[in-house]
């Protein structure tokens, strides 16, 4: 299994992270709903969203974000 983060779409493809490595793959190959951020499960010719791992991803960076513009 191998995991990677949507970076960003162009057009009908979607750019994903792995690690420093990134890769396109079409948008349709997608499961519905994805979106930038989210984090991705490649297992075979099987793609899910990781929820858990999405949701914590959002949360760092909200934390990091609240850290950089605190008053």
């Amino acid at each position: 299994m191998k995991r990677g983060i949507i970076d960003r779409f162009e057009g009908n493809i979607a750019v994903i992270e792995f690690d420093e490595e990134m890769k396109d793959i079409l948008k349709d190959k997608l499961p519905k709903g994805a979106n930038v951020g989210d984090v991705l499960v490649f297992d075979g010719d099987q793609i899910a969203i990781d929820k858990q791992k999405t949701d914590k991803l959002k949360k760092e960076i909200e934390d990091l974000m609240d850290e950089l513009f605190e008053d």
